[in-house]
């Protein structure tokens, strides 16, 4: 049996979104289960729209996500080059062949003209197909067209069997009716390759065996086929694996969120959470299981269980599972990730040691690191800063403010024990007890009035810290 061979092949055209790693998650994760190769292969063409920029994007975020690639850029390979902008002399010589086969033929027609013609074809109702213009045009012909300075391109003259199949992986048998394209283009005027030509050239020549890719990409497969066929070549098998939509049930965009993983990143979601989240989205576990770790997903992976229906992306779900993932590693798994996320106030008052168990605290419910700031709050030293309607709730509490002041002030050691005592012992003298209890000191010394365990931000405040907090809210006007 030959070796595993898939690719991801991004248009370095901007960020890495969600679809797109979710295709590059499926590939990596189909090679390691089968011992295979993951190849990255940079389809830059797009000469307008290209940027270097965007490809140190893409991957750096591919690396992020621990999908690491066997051959591609930065790590060579026996198949290169592995962007297609250094691959435009081999697209040529397999055009040349082609039209020297009669496969293809130089066509001249400008932009102005198929445009025209296409207006006309939907006028009348019929689908926008090449009308032939070019196809047979004689050698003669050719040349003085070229001798005019018309733009030359090539395409690709579709005929053969009237309907292709295939077995893909996932949606199982599809047809193709040859129909459906007209003469298509497989080089342009400017000399680079159509999409369909170069993937088509490239899967071939470095032995791609699977294809795994977004349905958006079925149409494509029709005129990729022709191309094996006429080429040649051997054909991979295919497995088009299904849409993510938003909750509005449209194609995923900006508008739903962050769709992009630098958007994810930038807010401190872990990348083995979002691997989790991405995982599931058209696929599926034998044992139902939600919350892996990549090295599970990688032995448990199996495009049969690929859903041929679309996927909801739901960002709550995400938070779900990564807040999981949190919660499980603690400070021990993300306290360095999560150290730029933590208020400076907290940074500058409290060692490592401390902000590690204040991690571990604020992670029983943190869907991201970024959520720090605000989870983190309530162990920010000094006067509290109330929230919306939380100031209200110190009204007439004076006197009980003044009785923790008291019950703390003669507190020796300071601990958990003894503070869970103090607010106990208080209740009881006091006459008060459950959230009149607890809900008046929780927004003395924090400004929130939910939040983490209170104790635990007593005894990692300090006391003196939290006799101050009591005072300045005992001192409050109607308190």
């Amino acid at each position: 049996m030959s070796e595993t061979r898939v690719r991801f092949a991004p248009s370095p055209t901007g960020y890495l979104h969600v679809g797109g790693a979710r295709t590059a998650l499926f590939n990596w994760l189909f090679a390691r289960h089968a011992k295979g190769s993951f190849i990255i292969r940079i389809e830059d063409t797009d000469s307008e729209r290209s940027t270097g920029e965007f490809e140190t994007m893409l991957l750096e975020d591919l690396r992020w996500l621990g999908l690491t690639w066997d051959e591609g850029p930065g790590a060579g390979g026996d198949y290169g080059p592995y962007r297609q902008t250094e691959r435009t002399g081999t697209y040529r010589e397999f055009a040349t062949r082609l039209v020297s086969e009669g496969k293809a033929f130089p066509c001249f027609c400008t932009d102005e003209a198929l445009e025209a013609k296409r207006e006309e074809m939907m006028k009348a109702g019929k689908p926008p197909q090449y009308d032939g213009a070019c196809r047979n045009l004689g050698g003669a012909e050719r040349e003085a067209m070229r001798a005019k300075g018309f733009p030359e391109s090539v395409r690709f003259l579709v005929g053969g069997d009237p309907v292709r199949k295939i077995d893909d992986i996932a949606r199982g048998e599809v047809s193709f009716p040859t129909e459906m394209v007209g003469d298509f283009v497989i080089l342009r005027s400017n000399g680079l390759p159509t999409y369909n030509f170069a993937a088509a050239v490239d899967d071939a020549m470095m032995k791609i065996t699977h294809v795994i890719r977004g349905a958006e990409h079925l149409p494509n497969t029709l005129r990729q086929v022709m191309i094996y066929e006429a080429l040649g070549m051997a054909m991979p098998r295919f497995a088009h694996i299904p849409l993510i939509l938003g909750a509005d049930r449209t194609k995923l965009s900006k508008r739903h969120g962050a769709p992009n993983i630098r958007d994810y990143r930038d807010k401190g979601y872990p990348p083995e959470a979002l691997v989790n989240y991405l995982a599931f989205l058209g696929w599926s576990t034998k044992g139902g299981n939600e919350i892996m770790s990549m090295e599970e997903l990688t032995e448990e992976f199996d495009l049969g269980r690929v859903s041929d229906s679309p996927s909801i992306f739901d960002e709550a779900k995400l938070n779900w599972i990564s807040s999981n993932h949190i919660r499980a590693g603690g400070a021990g798994r993300y306290l360095e990730a999560a150290m730029p996320f933590f208020p400076a106030k907290l940074k500058e008052r409290y060692g490592r040691d401390e902000l590690a168990r204040i991690f571990d605290i604020v992670s029983e419910n943190l869907p991201c690191l970024s959520m720090l700031e605000r989870e983190a709050a309530p162990f920010v030293p000094g006067a509290p800063v109330y929230e919306a309607g939380a100031a209200e709730m110190l009204g007439g509490k004076g006197a009980l403010l003044g009785a923790f002041i008291s019950a703390f002030g003669g507190l020796d050691p300071w601990g958990g024990d003894g503070i869970r005592e103090a607010i106990k012992s208080t209740g009881k003298a006091e006459g008060v007890k459950g959230k009149d209890l607890y809900m008046p000191l929780r927004v003395a010394v924090t400004g929130f009035a939910h939040g983490p365990d209170l104790v635990s931000i007593l005894e990692i405040r300090g006391r003196d810290d939290v006799l101050g907090a009591l005072a300045g809210a005992a001192a409050r006007p109607g308190a």
